[in-house]
């Protein structure tokens, strides 16, 4: 074991630069085989391209935006350089009132960018059968979250997956490995982006 050990920490220090996913189970690779997550995949699409980047999976299903913001000293070290926040889909699921999730998410992103650390926010709508009204509440959050702290807009992290029973698992929510590979191929251009504000800082 300790040759493998070591081969692995090796690997993670010679990385010019950290990213941390924080999220939920839309990230964390919820019910998904080894290397199918999303921090997988992306660390996969990023090395191909040729960055040198260690993406962390700190993604935890069933995590609410609330939930996010209790753990982020813990969750997002000091070593951090860029962070993806993708959070807030348990909140709309569970008709969670939009001012909370507003808040939480600001407060996340604001204590983020206090650290210097560049961010990515990862937008989600919120499910129609709530209605109009929380749709229009809940469903600008991110983007004026990003603009109002100068950070980067992903506008909605399942573009292109959701509803399509073919990139989803069983339960229509939660992205197969196959939907995994679009959201990466779709977000990609944004996360080169990121990393190269957080290469700069």
């Amino acid at each position: 074991m300790l040759p493998l050990l070591w081969l692995g920490t090796s690997t993670a220090n010679a990385a010019d630069l950290k990213l941390v996913v924080l999220g939920d189970s839309l990230s964390a690779g919820y019910q998904l085989q080894a290397g199918e997550g999303f921090p997988e995949q992306l660390q996969k699409a990023l090395d191909a391209r040729g960055h040198s980047v260690e993406v962390v999976n700190a993604g935890v299903s069933g995590d609410t935006s609330s939930s996010g913001l209790s753990r982020l000293d813990w969750s997002v070290g000091t070593d951090a350089d860029a962070i993806i926040v993708e959070l807030g889909a348990n909140d709309a699921l569970r008709g969670i009132q939009p001012d909370l999730t507003r808040n939480n998410l600001t407060q996340i992103v604001k204590r983020l960018a206090e650290r210097d650390i560049a961010v990515l926010v990862a937008g989600m709508l919120a499910p129609r059968n709530l209605g109009e009204d929380y749709a229009a509440s809940f469903d600008p959050i991110y983007k004026d979250i990003a603009e109002a702290h100068g950070a980067l807009l992903y506008p909605f992290f399942l573009e292109g997956v959701a509803l399509n029973p073919d990139l989803n698992l069983a339960d229509g929510i939660h992205p197969n490995a196959e939907g995994v590979g679009v959201i990466v191929e779709n977000i990609l251009p944004t996360v080169e982006e990121l990393l190269s504000q957080a290469s700069k800082k």
